[in-house]
């Protein structure tokens, strides 16, 4: 199976040959950059029972933490990957009605 990869990916493929190796101090401080971005972080968060309560139906649903599944949410959101399947499938009948 052929992996698919994105824009940014398929630029560095295709560029590999112009790429050179970071020296080691260079390569630790990008590696202590990324490490601190991909620290976690305890907040408090007050939710409607309702959604806290849909939430861990659907997390039990996807087979992980209720947690885990909202830290996800939240990444797409801020990532500009959540999607809205209402705005999709409503785009998709206007095409299709043209």
């Amino acid at each position: 199976m052929d992996p698919k990869l994105n824009k940014i990916e398929k630029e560095i493929e295709d560029n590999i040959s112009s790429y050179r190796k970071v020296d080691t101090s260079k390569k630790k401080l990008i590696e202590t950059i990324i490490d601190k971005a991909n620290e976690k972080k305890s907040i408090s968060l007050r939710l409607k029972n309702n959604d806290l309560e849909q939430l861990k139906i659907r997390a039990d649903t996807e087979g992980l933490p209720y947690q885990t599944l909202l830290s996800s949410i939240v990444h797409k959101f801020v990532s500009d990957q959540l999607v809205d399947k209402r705005s999709i499938l409503k785009s998709i009948e206007i095409l299709k009605a043209s």
